[in-house]
């Protein structure tokens, strides 16, 4: 690594513009933004939270499942009802210049740098959830680097693959910056959603990983929720979107 760097990592902004700003406000200085999925759907923003994305300075991105969907990469066989009805509202509500740039995202893993790597769901298949011990083994075994971060869950989580073979599950907190040096193995971090938690803490979820001190901190930014709940209301979007977002689930 040239230089020591201070990565903002944000995912599964999923069109909420007033979570996302509300992350880029609390983060603080950062060098490089990682976008980890899903920009889109749900939210009722889609265009100015991909021109808000497009505006950052050299960040590297990843597409999410409802990224490839909304640009009209895949179809809505694998969304629930909700999920369809948001993503079809969004692929219609898209720019043809944001709906054209969002296509041309590229799909994970992408690997950093020498230390970590990024992904949506997983770095053997980009729509697979982890969920549990075995899914977070299955990652680890297929990440590249000593750190892969990851997100599609919208719940924080951190599993350490130590030398001994042995997975341990790690509490992602606020107040407690994770040493990724713990296990002296392998890492898979998880920083919840800006735009949709489900942790039942309605506030943005980002992390910080500074290569310096190889810690990744867990970072929440409090948000006008009833201003996102109006605007999903008002594009005709099914009120329990709106709805869910009060309780962070």
């Amino acid at each position: 690594m040239d230089r020591l760097l201070r990565y903002l990592v944000i995912s599964d902004i999923h069109a909420n513009l007033e979570a996302l700003e509300a992350t880029l406000a609390a983060a603080g200085r950062y060098d490089r933004a990682l976008g980890l999925g899903d920009l889109v759907g749900y939210g009722a923003d889609p265009n100015a939270v991909i021109d808000r994305i497009r505006g950052l300075k050299n960040p590297v991105l990843i597409r999410g499942n409802h990224d490839k969907v909304g640009a009209g990469l895949e179809d809505v066989d694998g969304f629930n009802h909700l999920a369809r009805f948001a993503i079809e509202w969004t692929a219609a509500a898209l720019t043809p210049a944001n709906r054209d740039w969002l296509a041309h995202v590229p799909h994970g893993p992408i690997v950093v740098d020498e230390t970590v790597e990024i992904c949506h769901g997983t770095p053997f298949d980009e729509d697979v959830y982890v969920f549990d011990d075995l899914d977070a083994l299955r990652a680890i075994r297929a990440a590249r680097r000593p750190l892969c971060l990851f997100g599609h869950t919208h719940v924080p989580a951190a599993y350490i693959l130590g030398t001994n073979a042995e997975l341990s599950m790690v509490p992602m907190t606020r107040v407690s910056p994770l040493d990724i040096t713990l296990g002296h193995g392998h890492t898979l971090i998880n920083v919840g959603a800006v735009g949709q938690p489900r942790d039942g803490d309605a506030r943005a979820a980002f992390g910080c990983y500074d290569t310096e001190t190889r810690t990744v901190t867990l970072m929440r930014a409090g948000y006008d929720v009833s201003v996102t709940q109006s605007k999903i209301i008002a594009a005709g979007l099914p009120e329990v979107l709106a709805h869910r977002l009060a309780l962070g689930r």
